[in-house]
């Protein structure tokens, strides 16, 4: 079968590869293209229950235990990768505890950094590492990051989520103007609700609301965003750098999702949604 993606035989470092959602999916489905997958995780449990068996299927898949929002994870993952054809980097690694869902009035300096060091901070310098290893070796890449939903429009009682979010769309842009003459390309995919165990923790299942809410009335699937990404990182795109690719289902062209109070209808529990908003 001709190699449509591009993909076989170069190394893709996915950063938060191991969390059973978006990350997992673009790991699995980037082995099954033929790369070779750098799979990066913080939790050595977490890699042990997603990576062997996707071994044992022969597919060539690399744990990387490692804390991408150091320098020394950053060194870590590198180290791994520079043993093969490395091309692509994923950063998925981010998001948001339920805790740091508040008003702007009570968003501290501990809660902004600390949102924007796991969002745009840990995609930036581990970008950054990955696109110098590429113009050092002369190589060509594609770095696709994930953005969100919450960057793209507004994020209620999310601030600081959906400005580090937003920056990234901003660096997204920057990045592919700098290394676009390298052969580097830069994207990000902003996907709208998606179905995974982080977004499980406040979302519940509501088909009604679903389909009021978004446009093709259900949720995504982490496999749905996974396909954008890897089209992004693939030959497929090969004229494409800069761009983020909203993937929502048609979320953002209705953009009812909000109630009366401005919170997120998906929001599950009321204790929390009072919370929030206090």
């Amino acid at each position: 079968m001709p190699d449509f993606l591009g993909l076989q035989g170069r190394s893709i470092i996915v950063s938060g590869a191991a969390g059973g959602g978006i990350g997992t999916a673009v790991m699995t489905m980037a082995a099954r293209a033929g790369a070779t997958v750098v799979a990066v995780g913080r939790s050595p449990e977490n890699l042990e229950k997603y990576v062997p068996p996707l071994v044992a299927e022969g597919l060539s898949v690399v744990p990387v235990v490692a804390d991408a929002s150091t320098d020394e994870g950053i060194a870590a993952i590198l180290e791994e990768a520079r043993k093969g054809e490395l091309y692509g980097l994923v950063n998925v690694a981010g998001g948001a505890a339920p805790a740091t869902w508040m008003p702007a009035t009570r968003v501290t300096r501990e809660d902004w950094r600390a949102l924007l060091t796991q969002n745009l901070e840990t995609m930036f310098f581990l970008s950054q590492a990955v696109a110098a290893e590429l113009k050092t070796r002369g190589r060509p890449g594609s770095i696709v990051s994930i953005s969100s939903i919450s960057g793209m429009n507004t994020a209620p009682f999310h601030v600081g989520y959906g400005t580090a979010k937003a920056a990234l769309v901003a660096a997204t842009r920057t990045m592919a103007v700098e290394l676009a003459l390298d052969g580097i390309r830069v994207n990000a995919v902003a996907p709208g609700v998606t179905e995974t165990p982080a977004s499980g923790t406040y979302v519940d299942q509501d088909a009604e609301r679903d389909r009021r809410a978004i446009a093709m009335g259900r949720r995504g699937r982490p496999e749905e965003q996974a396909g954008a990404i890897l089209f992004l990182l693939s030959e497929l795109s090969s004229y494409i750098t800069g761009q983020t690719i909203l993937v929502d289902g048609g979320l953002d062209l209705k953009w009812t999702h909000l109630g009366a109070d401005n919170t997120s209808l998906f929001l599950k529990d009321e204790a929390f949604r009072a919370a929030i908003t206090r």
